[in-house]
């Protein structure tokens, strides 16, 4: 290992907690006036979850399963409450709740917990069953390890799943919404440990497809995951190329995107992502949407992070993601933020214990 790639590799870690802690106030806001008319300036720093959602849909999900809500059965269980998220069920069916209800600033999300128990495994050697052991423990625990309340759809339906007698690494399934960019976040800690070992590529991309299919089972996720690993690798072990290069070069073969030619156009950040891409969670347009901040606002990683998060949408997963090119660009946590997270100490520890063979 080298130091530098280590330093990117610690930096990518840090700064991904970064952009999901920063984004977490306004997440999916899907109309952006909403977010400056709750908070004038825009995000430009952590903040608490505002107690009124705009365009909360949190009531229209199923409490047990994945996906929305269908009439529910008097026969299955609640996974909502009795076996996740306990104590939380009561702010379900309801309009207008926040999905991140009660957080305050610098928390982090219920995914970000998640990959914070992908890196602890990966750093100690990445091993399917400790993962699954621990996420389900986790996810299980009667007084509830993590500020959030609302769990994805794969959470849901992975739990439920579970409570049907399936084994653990057969428990994930395909629902309307698993092609989405939230899957990276688990996936990111795991390749970014692996790249900074310097495993070999398609070794990486093996394991993180293997990491992935045990909650996100998804053949078109899985193939923009294995470009997403390679950017990763490239940014850890570049030399002399170009980041920018690099951004180009993956968004060219992994979504057909011209970068250099979209941002010469000079079009506001909600043109792009709002009208030529859905912020929504959706893969298909998630994934160009992080490659256009990372591209656009490549010498400032907090205007980035800043940009990514006032145009609303599934920008806290898109954060944690874009959060960990930024820092694998530039080397360097953004410190000013790192150090207010809720968790900086116990995330300090863990990222620099990379250092410790």
């Amino acid at each position: 290992m080298t130091s530098l790639t280590i330093e990117r590799a610690k930096a990518a870690l840090k700064n991904a907690f970064v952009g999901d802690a920063l984004a977490m106030p306004v997440h999916w806001f899907y109309n952006p006036a909403d977010i400056y008319k709750t908070f004038p300036l825009g995000i430009e720093q952590f903040e608490d979850a505002p107690p009124f959602h705009p365009s909360s849909i949190m009531s229209l999900h199923s409490t047990q399963q994945g996906g929305r809500a269908n009439k529910a059965s008097a026969s299955q269980k609640e996974i909502v409450g009795e076996v996740i998220l306990k104590g939380k069920r009561q702010y379900w069916g309801k309009d207008n709740v926040h999905y991140h209800q009660g957080m305050k600033a610098g928390e982090n999300t219920l995914n970000a917990c998640c990959a914070r128990i992908v890196l602890t495994c990966a750093l100690k050697g990445y091993d399917e069953t400790e993962f699954l052991n621990q996420y389900i423990s986790f996810m299980r625990a009667g007084t509830p390890k993590h500020p959030d309340t609302y769990a994805e759809s794969y959470h849901r339906v992975f739990f439920a799943n579970l409570e049907q007698g399936f084994p653990a690494d057969k428990c994930g399934a395909v629902t309307h919404d698993t092609a989405s960019i939230g899957a990276f976040v688990s996936v990111t800690p795991l390749a970014i440990v692996e790249a900074a070992r310097n495993t070999a590529l398609n070794d990486i991309k093996h394991l993180c497809r293997k990491h992935l299919f045990l909650t996100h089972p998804d053949q078109s996720l899985a193939s923009v995951c294995d470009f997403y690993v390679e950017l990763i690798y490239k940014l850890a072990h570049r030399q002399d190329e170009s980041p920018k290069n690099m951004l180009e070069g993956i968004a060219s073969k992994s979504a057909g995107l011209n970068l250099a030619s979209l941002t010469a156009k000079n079009k506001s950040d909600i043109e792009v992502v709002g009208r030529m891409y859905s912020p929504a969670c959706y893969i298909s347009d998630a994934w160009p949407a992080v490659l256009y901040f990372a591209y656009r606002y490549a010498d400032n990683p907090k205007r980035a992070l800043i940009a990514n998060t006032n145009v609303g949408g599934d920008n806290v997963h898109r954060g944690f993601v874009l959060g960990a090119i930024l820092g694998l660009m530039h080397g360097t946590e953004i410190t000013s933020w790192f150090s207010e997270l809720t968790d900086a100490k116990k995330l300090n520890s863990l990222v620099d214990s990379l250092d410790v063979e």
